[in-house]
């Protein structure tokens, strides 16, 4: 997830967040140097203690306040309307409950706040579809329980997210893992 044209990626997704930030699904800290400035703190989760140890140097050369909680999606402990932007890259196809994950998103947002999404996913080709489908089962157990074959913009929308902005498209790589979801949603009050 390091790779250039990830980063590159990475950069378009975050372009707008700002003010008080919950990303989750951090891992190590690969989103840290794209943030824009208008981001003032950062509330990281991830349940990974790997990836929390290979986050700590990107953690201490952000420009701004970030705290790591080993949590899952699933649990986040904030208050309703915390967050003015929630990020989340690379993470809905891994974590076991997706729906109380987004669920918990919603919670936590402003109403005024935005979802800032950068996922792969089901693609909309039958073809690649059933190749996702029959390669699911080994990807989940090789690739830390990722899934090749959610359909990201369903699992958004059936959360209680307005979308606003969506680009759905292939990336490089191999076609079966690389239909990326980029957006933007906001909850549904």
């Amino acid at each position: 997830m390091g790779l250039s044209f990830i980063g590159e990626e990475r950069k378009k997704c975050l372009a707008k967040v700002s003010g008080q930030v919950l990303e989750v699904g951090f891992g190590s800290g690969h989103n840290l140097p794209y943030y824009p400035v208008e981001v003032e703190s950062l509330v990281a989760i991830d349940p990974s203690a790997a990836s929390s140890r290979l986050a700590r140097r990107r953690v201490v050369m952000a420009p701004f306040r970030v705290e790591y909680l080993a949590l899952k999606g699933e649990e986040i402990p904030a208050a309703e309307q915390t967050f003015d932007s929630v990020v989340s890259t690379f993470t809905l196809c891994t974590i076991p409950d997706v729906a109380m994950a987004l669920w918990q998103i919603r919670r936590v947002l402003k109403p005024t706040g935005h979802f800032f999404f950068l996922e792969h996913g089901r693609s909309p080709d039958p073809a690649i579809q059933r190749w996702q489908d029959r390669l699911n089962r080994v990807q989940r157990v090789v690739f830390g329980g990722c899934h090749l074959n959610r359909d990201m913009e369903q699992l958004i929308l059936s959360a209680g997210f307005e979308i606003l902005a969506l680009e759905k498209y292939y990336a490089k790589g191999p076609k079966v893992a690389s239909h990326f979801y980029r957006g933007l949603a906001r909850p549904v009050r």
